[in-house]
C-alpha cells in the first residue's frame, strides 16, 4: 500500500514537471515567435510616408526591429478604395497579429474587414464621425491610434495676420473623404471669427482637379488646402496654379507647403506616427485596445516655402519668419 503511494506520488511529481515544462516551452516559443504586422497605406504621398516611417521608428525604439523579431508587410492602395478593401482582406486571411491602417479610407476598410485583429490608426480626423470609435477617449473597439486634428484657428489667425486684407477662402476637397466634409464644418465655424468666407469646390478625382482650380482660383484671395488625400496628392499642381495666378495658398501641414504651398502651422506627420507606433507597442504587450484613445498631438511648427514666398512677392514680418522653419520645395 505504502508503495502504490509512492509510485502515486511519483507520477504526479512527473505529470505536473512535464505540465510545467510545456508551459514554459510554449510561452518561450510565444516570445520568440515574430510579430506579424500588416500596414495598409490609402496613397502615396510625403505626409503619410511620413507617418509610416515614423511608425516604424517607434517599433524600433521599443526593440521590435524587422526581420529579427518583427515581420512587416507594407501595402499601398494608390488610392483606390476597392484596392484598400482587398488589402485588409487579405491581411486578416493571413492573420496578421495587428493592423496599421494610414489615413481614414484605409482605417475604415481595416476595420469593415475585422473587429477580432487589433487595428491601430494614424492620420484619421475624426475616428468617432468616420465610424470606427465609440469615443476619442475610450475606443470600445479593436481600433485605436492617432489622429491628425488640424488647429484651424492658429492656421486661420496666421493667414489674417500675413494677409489682413483677404476675406474669400478658397478650399479644394475630394466629396468621398469624411476627413474633409469635417474640416469644411470646422473651417465655416471658425471663418466667422476671422470676418472669412469660405467658399467650396469638390472634385472626385485628379482629372477634376484642373478645372476646379481654375474656377475657384478667379473667386478667392487665399487658398487653404486641408488633409485631404486628393489633394496631398495634387499638391504641386495645386501651387503652381495658384502662383500662376498669384493666389498664396496655406497649408494644413509641412508636406503641403514642401509641393509649394506659401506656409502652413500644422502638425508633424512623423510624430503623428510614431505616437501610433507607440501605441501599437502596447497592444503587442498586452493592453486591451478597447481600453485605448485616438490622441492627438498639441504642437505645431511653423513652415514657409521660400521658393514661393519669392515667386509670389508676398511680405511677410520679421516677426513671423524670424519663429518659421524656411525651407525650399515646389521647385
Amino acid at each position: 500500500m505504502v508503495v502504490k503511494k509512492k509510485v502515486s506520488l511519483l507520477i504526479s511529481i512527473i505529470l505536473t514537471t512535464t505540465i510545467i515544462a510545456g508551459c514554459s516551452a510554449n510561452k518561450g516559443g510565444n516570445q520568440n515567435k515574430k510579430i506579424s504586422i500588416g500596414i495598409t497605406q490609402i496613397a502615396e504621398h510625403p505626409a503619410l510616408d511620413a507617418a509610416r516611417e515614423g511608425f516604424i521608428e517607434a517599433l524600433e525604439s521599443k526593440g521590435y526591429v524587422q526581420g529579427e523579431n518583427l515581420d512587416i508587410e507594407v501595402q499601398n492602395a494608390q488610392g483606390d478604395i476597392g484596392t484598400s478593401q482587398m488589402i485588409s482582406q487579405n491581411f486578416v486571411s493571413q492573420e496578421k497579429d495587428l493592423i496599421f491602417a494610414i489615413a481614414t479610407p484605409a482605417a475604415q476598410a481595416a476595420f469593415n474587414s475585422t473587429k477580432e485583429i487589433p487595428i491601430i490608426v494614424t492620420a484619421v480626423t475624426d475616428p468617432v464621425k468616420a465610424g470606427l470609435v465609440s469615443s476619442i477617449e475610450t475606443s470600445n473597439t479593436n481600433v485605436a491610434g492617432t489622429r491628425d486634428e488640424v488647429p484651424l484657428d492658429k492656421q486661420f489667425k496666421l493667414l489674417k495676420d500675413i494677409f489682413p486684407q483677404s476675406k474669400k477662402i478658397g478650399i479644394l476637397y475630394n466629396t468621398s473623404e469624411v476627413n474633409s466634409e469635417v474640416q469644411i464644418e470646422k473651417a465655416k465655424e471658425i471663418a466667422g471669427k476671422y470676418d472669412l468666407e469660405i467658399i467650396t469646390s469638390g472634385v472626385t478625382s485628379v482629372n477634376d482637379m484642373t478645372t476646379a482650380l481654375d474656377i475657384i482660383l478667379d473667386k478667392v484671395d487665399v487658398l487653404y488646402t486641408l488633409t485631404d488625400n486628393l489633394i496631398a496628392s495634387s499638391m504641386p499642381l495645386i501651387s503652381a496654379k495658384a502662383i500662376e495666378k498669384k493666389i498664396p495658398v496655406v497649408g494644413a501641414e509641412e508636406a503641403h507647403v514642401k509641393g509649394g504651398a506659401l506656409i502652413t502651422e500644422g502638425i508633424s506627420y512623423k510624430k503623428l506616427g510614431f505616437e501610433a507606433g507607440l501605441k501599437a507597442v502596447e497592444v503587442i504587450k498586452g493592453q486591451d485596445i478597447k481600453e485605448m484613445s485616438v490622441s492627438s498631438l498639441k504642437d505645431t511648427e511653423l513652415i514657409i516655402n521660400t521658393n514661393t514666398l519669392e515667386k509670389l512677392g508676398v511680405k511677410i514680418s520679421k516677426d513671423i519668419m524670424d519663429k518659421a522653419k524656411l525651407i525650399k520645395g515646389g521647385e
